[in-house]
């Protein structure tokens, strides 16, 4: 299964989404992140918590969406309200889309503490969905099954 992740920077949790669930699934899922309007760089306390959870950062960039026209998403994952609302490229026509919602962890203002707290619950969140991704990927579903399972996983 191929999933792309988006988020309007493409540097926090759309690069998070992709770094965890390739370390969970990367056997059965290939995950990328992309952005609407990418800023070009990672935030480097994505590289800092991903790390600190032993989770690999090789590879990971802020990139548009546009580079992944060839990509052919199976599903694709907005995972910001603002991504969610945008108008998505035409060629995810066939791709089953839905929304995550995370909380921005690199809008937190405050202690480094507060900070590191909120990157570590997110992580922590799209583990769990990355955990119940695999167990949708190990399936053999239909295109309406697999999309029904998708949208359970975040009820």
């Amino acid at each position: 299964m191929k999933i792309l992740f988006i988020c309007t920077h493409n540097r926090c949790r759309s690069i998070l989404s992709e770094a965890i669930t390739n370390h969970i699934a990367g056997d059965l899922i290939d995950a990328k992140s992309a952005g609407s309007q990418p800023v070009g760089e990672v935030h480097p306390l994505s590289i800092q918590y991903l790390q600190e959870a032993n989770i690999s950062t090789q590879g990971l960039q802020s990139q548009s969406w546009d580079e992944f026209e060839s990509f052919a998403p199976d599903v694709v994952v907005t995972v910001c309200d603002s991504a969610a609302g945008e108008a998505c490229p035409v060629w995810f026509g066939k791709s089953i889309k839905i929304h995550w919602g995370l909380v921005d962890p690199s809008k937190i203002e405050g202690s480094e503490q507060q900070k590191a707290e909120g990157f570590r619950a997110c992580i922590a969140q799209i583990k769990q969905r990355a955990i119940k991704l695999k167990k949708i990927a190990e399936q053999s579903l239909s295109h309406e099954e697999l999309k029904r399972a998708l949208l359970e996983l975040v009820d």
